[in-house]
């Protein structure tokens, strides 16, 4: 039995075609529909250029009485724009006579100008000058009504851009007559403004649904899917036995040889304290494996990062000169949690990666916008990483040095605590004290010891089980002996 779904015209614009369920359905039309300045000419004209670029025949027409070049001086500063294909593959048209004369007559010029060129996509800039020229509802519902079956008839593609918020768009006669609505949007975030692209409607095909990430640059328009929007290829495994170490004997004990495969861990604690150096050399440990590591972080270049590695004895130079380990730094600008993860994941297919750090899960978490996202946000890519072969460190600040608030538990990035690491600062006698404690693995056995660490030139070094003082995890300690920390063994 062959698949009802119509067959697709593809976009040219990846990202795009994603958020369509594939692409545009051959024979619909489209209004790409916002407010001025929000993108919506370049997407189209994006769309028809690369149309036209691959050898299929375009009309472009405009509903004003503006000059063509006018237009296209406007596009010319984009990487998509192709002066060699107009007049051969992309035709640009004024339809503002025959708009002035009467529906019949504009329908009448388009449709005979895409027969002639033979034509799959015919853009239309402005519907709403049509509707602002006429000034006549019933009109313009019997223009887009024709039309429409006019460019089905032929097998070509409408694409037709105004100016409207989508609530506005929803009330109209045009919201109902054509097959698909796609909504561009500026929304005010703070102090910034963000770009939104939503797939309000498409006839006969299933779409991603809600708002996603829109960026305007030297290429055009690009998309990023939310990322929980997207599927997921989901296999039901059972988890393995394999552990992932941190190349530190002791403190791979406490969890019966390290972190079980596969797993996320949130290695929490205070400001300094450590997490930065723990996490090095976990993906150290791997890389020294032959397991390709990934660092990301939100504070350190790769040079410093090395730099502070090598004042405690960890040289990790050479595994990143050798390719096993990359470290990538984001710097302190404006950036989405698409956009970044969809870059991290990108380089985690691209570079095989098996040990991956995110050092500063704070500034992943608050650049998810919206809030009520956040814990299907991190679930979403907890389960991608799963599913890559990664197993995966995401570092984060307690915010106070000592106290004793330390749930976690409401908190978004509690969904990536399969397994929780604690190093907290304790003040005794005058002195603080380094702790560490494996509060957490999840479907794992592991020691829960508390024991201090020191760091020193000559690296990490992890004590023997503290037992001289109580309430040692609030960070306020109460000695109940003669001493605090024991000895290596």
């Amino acid at each position: 039995m062959q698949s009802s779904k119509p067959p697709l015209f593809q976009s040219g614009i990846p990202s795009f075609d994603v958020i369509l369920g594939g692409g545009i359905p051959e024979r619909q039309a489209l209004i790409v529909t916002g407010t001025p300045g929000c993108g919506k000419t370049v997407l189209c004209s994006q769309v028809a250029f690369q149309a036209a670029a691959r050898g299929i025949p375009v009309v472009v027409a405009t509903v004003t009485s503006e000059p063509h070049d006018k237009l296209m001086g406007a596009l010319s500063s984009f990487d998509f724009f192709q002066p060699d294909v107009l007049g051969e593959k992309l035709f640009v048209i004024s339809a503002y006579s025959a708009l002035k004369r009467g529906p019949k007559e504009a329908r009448d010029l388009l449709l005979q100008t895409v027969r002639e060129r033979g034509a799959a996509l015919l853009f239309i800039d402005g519907l709403r000058s049509i509707r602002d020229l006429w000034q006549d509802e019933s009109r313009l519902r019997e223009f887009l009504y024709e039309l429409g079956i006019g460019l089905a008839a032929i097998n070509c593609v409408g694409m037709f851009t105004t100016e409207y918020p989508l609530e506005k768009l929803m009330s109209l006669p045009e919201a109902t007559t054509v097959d698909g609505i796609v909504s561009l949007s500026i929304q005010a975030q703070g102090s910034r403004r963000v770009r939104r692209v939503e797939v309000v409607k498409l006839r006969g095909r299933e779409h991603l649904h809600g708002e996603h990430v829109m960026a305007i640059n030297k290429t055009g328009v690009e998309f990023v899917p939310r990322l929980e929007s997207t599927p997921l290829d989901f296999k039901d495994e059972p988890p393995t036995l394999k552990r992932k170490g941190f190349g530190l004997p002791e403190l791979d004990a406490l969890m019966q040889g390290g972190l079980p495969e596969l797993s996320t861990t949130m290695l929490a604690g205070s400001m300094g304290i450590g997490k930065t150096l723990l996490a090095t050399h976990f993906v150290a440990d791997g890389a020294r494996q032959g397991e390709p590591g990934l660092f990301v972080s939100f504070f350190d270049s790769p040079a410093m990062l090395m730099a502070r590695a090598q004042r405690v004895g960890l040289d990790v130079s050479a595994l990143h000169g050798g390719g096993m380990l990359t470290l990538h730094h984001v710097p302190p600008i404006e950036i989405e949690a698409d956009v970044l993860v969809q870059e991290i994941l990108r380089k985690v297919d691209a570079l095989g990666v098996k040990r991956l750090v995110l050092d500063g899960l704070t500034d992943l978490e608050l650049s998810i916008l919206d809030p009520a996202r956040r814990r299907t946000f991190l679930a979403s890519l907890a389960m991608r990483l799963r599913m890559r072969g990664v197993t995966s460190v995401f570092t984060r600040e307690v915010p106070k040095v000592v106290g004793t608030e330390l749930d976690f538990s409401d908190a978004p990035v509690a969904i990536l605590g399969e397994n929780l690491l604690l190093l907290r600062y304790v003040e005794l006698h005058g002195q603080m004290h380094r702790i560490l404690s494996v509060l957490k693995m999840r479907d794992s056995k592991y020691a829960s010891d508390l024991r201090e660490f020191q760091i020193n030139d000559s690296g990490v070094k992890v004590l023997a089980p503290l037992r001289s003082a109580a309430g040692l995890l609030t960070g306020q300690a109460r000695p109940i002996g003669t001493s605090v920390g024991g000895s290596g063994e």
